[in-house]
Parts: structure tokens; sequence; C-alpha cells
């Protein structure tokens, strides 16, 4: 054990984790250089195209160190984005270090700060990175004074490196070794062993990745999960490479993965504790806390009988994002489908661009939202989440919506535009500090239902890639929410139906008409669009008729006849209006949704 080291790379967004990964895992012989590609940790093609990490991945480096010792090196590379702050958290539950990498030219941002925390939080040794000391805008010095200053760590322990050149890893890796403890843990113990993680292999069923605390595993052993007291025999255990590489044993203090025959997906869950069956441990381990769902959506498939298809293929990828949570959901408009707890937009649409790609379904999105509270006459509480189940408003005593803290990090010439753009969300008690010069910290409490459309767009927008954001949920205030419904030729489309606050309502509404105006083909009557806040239409838009001529075999002849016609016609029209029905197209509900990222 004391040749181990379990350690994770944890920064803000583009600091350069999977950059630093890549290096290391190129100066331990990991992998030939003709088979090696940039983002080697990266294996979903969804990553690869954004450039950004999604899943924490896990591989274990062999290294030699100055003084001649082998150490079997345990890394964790995280995600940076502020929606995935959850798989960041249970990576770091696996080691007793982290790498804090830190941009030479960006300095601390929000995220750096929010990740130091989390590390804090787990007693973790930290070593602080500067990364990208290549860059001519680079300025280590400067960076190296904000950690002292701003974080409080020792300045004699940070390391400085390049990970696009590869200058400074080989000392980073000496650093790991020299500075980092050790794990802690009695092999000798009966076993306890903590999920961080799972993914589904459809030849092998569920492969575990877990950190063992106490005692030792081997293949054959009888294993229980304690949370649901299921029990499964051991088929194989390893540890991971760049592939899985199998391993006769995984003793206390390793990272290592778990084969068990595990076919019903819902058995395994992150944090929970596996034991053996004939020498079970006493108590299961704290695990992790529950996560926060903040945006709410319905996803429904496109086809009614990929129904089941979607159901399964939900319950596969809540295996690999234990952060995603959904139930059974029905719509008059789109049929069955599942209402989805998701961390925030960008997870919104990275589990949908997976469930489309891995398992080829073609979904819609209903408009996202929050959770809201209603507190009723007669002292009754509800939360709500989903338009339709808005309670009377003859019953509402009042509403409540969550608020959050936002800070955001930004370069001083910004100060008005973005203060600008935290007033027209509803924005209260901001206030500034600089941490540096030409640098602000600016705090700003907003409304949740404000942020998770299209602030942080438009703070990258108006900062010019410059501005970093990080939010944590405060408490529940008192809104002014009302529910605005879409009526096509008069019939409410509940799919569409969303929650907002009544200072945005006729906003909103307006736009979903426009976008719906441009996607609803034209028919042989004039349909009416309207958004309306119960009984009362905020705003409305037409489709004019399709009109065909039926004065063209007139010619000449008496001005009665060809009016006559155009009566018959009119007639025709205003029956068709009463008995026709609309047919809405699925990309009108996609351009609903994407009018409120835009």
């Amino acid at each position: 054990m004391k040749n181990i080291r379990n350690f994770s790379i944890i920064a803000h967004v583009d600091h350069g984790k999977s950059t630093l990964a890549d290096r290391m895992i190129q100066l331990c012989g990991m992998v030939a250089d003709r088979e090696f590609k940039d983002q080697l940790l990266d294996s979903m093609d969804i990553e690869r195209e954004r450039g950004i990490t999604i899943k924490s991945q896990t591989i274990c480096l062999p290294y030699t160190a100055a003084d001649g010792r082998e150490y079997a090196l345990n890394l964790v590379d995280t995600p940076g984005h502020v929606d995935f702050s959850y798989e960041v958290s249970r990576a770091l539950a696996s080691c007793e270090g982290a790498l804090l990498l830190i941009d030479a030219a960006q300095g601390v941002e929000a995220q750096t700060l929010a990740n130091l925390y989390l590390a804090m939080e787990n007693d973790l040794e930290i070593i602080p990175v500067i990364n990208k000391i290549d860059l001519p805008s680079a300025e280590p010095e400067r960076v190296a004074d904000q950690i002292e200053n701003d974080l409080g760590l020792d300045r004699e322990s940070i390391q400085y490196c390049s990970a696009k050149t590869g200058k400074g890893v080989d000392t980073i890796l000496e650093a790991i070794v020299n500075l980092l403890p050790p794990p802690e843990g009695d092999p000798d113990a009966p076993l306890q062993a903590l999920i961080f993680d799972a993914q589904y292999d459809p030849y092998r069923g569920t492969v575990i990745s877990c950190r063992i605390i106490n005692g030792e595993l081997r293949p054959g052993d009888q294993i229980m999960f304690m949370s649901n007291q299921t029990v499964y025999k051991v088929e194989e255990t390893g540890t991971f490479h760049v592939r899985r590489s199998p391993r006769k044993k995984l003793s206390a203090g390793e990272v290592g993965y778990i084969i068990a025959g595990v076919k019903t997906v819902s058995d395994t869950q992150p944090g929970d504790t596996i034991t053996l069956v004939d020498n079970p441990c006493a108590a299961p381990l704290a695990g992790f806390k529950e996560v926060q769902q903040v945006v709410f959506s319905s996803i429904y498939p496109i086809s009614t009988d990929d129904y089941e298809d979607l159901a399964t293929a939900l319950e596969k990828l809540k295996l690999n994002d234990a952060a995603l949570t959904f139930q059974k959901d029905s719509s008059a408009a789109l049929g069955f489908g599942f209402r989805c707890g998701f961390l925030g937009l960008l997870h919104l649409e990275v589990v949908q661009e997976r469930l489309e790609r891995e398992f080829d379904i073609s979904l819609i999105l209903t408009v996202p939202s929050v959770r809201y509270k209603f507190y009723l006459q007669g002292g009754e509480t509800l939360e709500v989440d989903n338009p339709a189940h808005f309670p009377d408003p003859g019953r509402i005593e009042y509403v409540e919506e969550p608020f959050i803290k936002a800070t955001i990090h930004i370069p001083e010439r910004y100060m008005g535009a973005v203060m600008t753009l935290c007033m027209e969300r509803r924005g209260e008690n901001t206030n500034y500090h600089y941490p540096m010069p030409g640098r602000i910290e600016f705090t700003c409490e907003l409304p949740l239902a404000e942020v998770i459309y299209d602030f942080y767009d438009r703070l990258k927008s108006i900062t010019q890639g410059y501005g970093s954001f990080d939010y944590e949920l405060t408490d529940y205030r008192k809104s002014d929410l009302v529910k605005l419904d879409i009526l096509v030729n008069g019939e409410t489309v509940d799919a569409l139906s969303q929650l907002v606050h009544k200072s945005r309502a006729r906003e909103r509404g307006l736009r979903a008409c426009e976008r719906l105006k441009e996607e609803i083909p034209r028919q042989m009557f004039k349909i009416a669009i309207q958004a309306a806040i119960g009984g009362t239409i905020i705003a409305r838009t037409n489709i004019s008729a399709l009109r065909k001529d039926v004065t063209a075999k007139c010619y000449g002849g008496d001005i009665s006849r060809k009016r006559k016609l155009l009566e018959k016609q009119k007639a025709g029209k205003k029956r068709m209006k009463t008995v026709g029905n609309v047919d809405i197209p699925q990309r009108a509900f996609l351009s609903v949704l994407k009018s409120d990222q835009n």
C-alpha cells in the first residue's frame, strides 16, 4: 500500500485536465505512440466533439520514481463544467490527493474555487499546478500570488508545467509520489468497497468501478450490495489501464473494477458499499450526499413504439450517470414519456444526445422548468415542476421559487454589461470585490428559472469568453408565477405549457407564437396561435389560409356569379375551421424549446 497513490485532477473548464492526463499516460509508457490520440480518457464521441469531459475516468499508471521504487498511480480525470460537479465529488471520494490545475493566463476562476472546496470537504492533500506556461500571455508569477493569497495554499508546493508540450510533467509525477499520502486501510479486515461509478457492458453486464477501503477481493468470492442485500459471485477483478486489465485480487487502498454478472441495472448504486457474504463488515460506508436536480423536462419518443426502448435506455444511462432522475409522464399531444431531472441545461443536452446516439432513439423534449413550491389555502403545500400539475389559481395563497447565489469572475471592463444582464434576470443583492487588479468577483442572487435557459451563453457572449460562472442553491422566495398556455386553433397544446414569472409572460408567449407560426404548415383555413394565462389572451399570431382561386373559370359575365362562388368558399372555410384539426409537426415543439436558448 505504501507504493499506491490515488489522486484526481480538478480544475475550471478548459484549464487542461485531459491534456495533462494524456502526457502522464505517455510518460508512463502506457500507450505506444502509434495508438495514442488526444484526450485518450474521453471515450465518448460527444466528449471529443465538444472538447469537454463529461464522465470522470480512471487509469492506473505504473511509475518508477527517481529513487528507483515502483509506484502504482491511480489517476481520476474529472469534468470541469459546473453541471458535472457531482461527478467530481464522487471521484474525489476515491482519492487521497488532488492536483488543482490553474491556467497561467486566466488565473483562478469560479469553478477553481468550487472544486477546491469540494477537495477540502473530502480532506484531500492538494498540490497546486500552474499549467499553460508556454502561452505568450502566461503570467505564472501573478497566478502564484493568487494561489497564495486567494486560495491560501503553500507557494512552495506549486508545480509549473505545460501539458501541451510536456514540460514539467515529470516533476509533477515526482511531487505526487513525495507529497501525496498513501492510502490507509486494513487488508485483513472484512471487505468494504465503495462503488463510485458503473457502466453497462452488453456482453458482461454491469462493470462496477470501486475503491477498496478495507479487506481483499478475488474472483469467485460471493459479494453483497449493502443497500439492497443482493448477492452475486465475482467473475473478474482488475485495474483500469487503457483497457480493462484483469488481476488475481484487489486489496485495501486500490481502485479497480468488478464484473459479477450484474444484469439488473438498478442493483448497482454509486455510493453503495460492497462486502463479502461469509464475512460481512459491520456497517456500510457513508456514501455520497443526495444530488439536487435543478432543471426538469419531459422526454417523449417521436414514435410511440419506442417507449419501451426509451425506458430501458434511461435505466442503463442512469447507471452511468447517477445525477439523472426520471419518472413516468404522459401528454395528450405527445403520448407516454418520462419526466426527467437534470443538474443543468448542458446536462440535459448531453443526456438527450447520448440517448439519440448510443440507443438510437429520436426524442422530443418539453420546455425545461424548475421546481416551485405552492402554498394552498387550508395549509397544504405542493412541489410542482410540471406545468400539467399547476393547481387551481383560486386555491393558491402564494408561490415560492428557488434562488441561487451566482459567483461570476470577469475582467473589469465587462462590469457594466454583466450588471445589466443580472438586472434583466431579476437579480438582487449584487456586490463585488477586486481579488486582484483588473479582475472582479461579482456575486448576485438570481431566480434559478432565469438562469437555466440562456444565462451562461449570454454571459460568455458579452464577456467575449472571459467570464466564468458558478452557482449554489440558497433558498426559496415568494414569486408572482403564472401558467402560460399555448393554443393552436383554440385547442390547448399541453406539451408547450410553461410556468413563468408574470413580468416575462408576454415576451415568452409572443416568442413561442412567432416560432410556431414559422414551423406549422399552412392549411386551407386560417389558424390562430395564441398565448394565454387562464382565460386571458396575451399574445397572438395568425397563419393565413391557402386560397384556391374558385373564380378562375369565370371570365367576363356578371359580378354576382363570382361573389356567389366566393361566399360559398368562405362558408366552406368557416365549416372546415370548426371541424379541422391542426397537426403540429415535431420540429415545431423543438423550435419553441430552442427559442428560450437563443
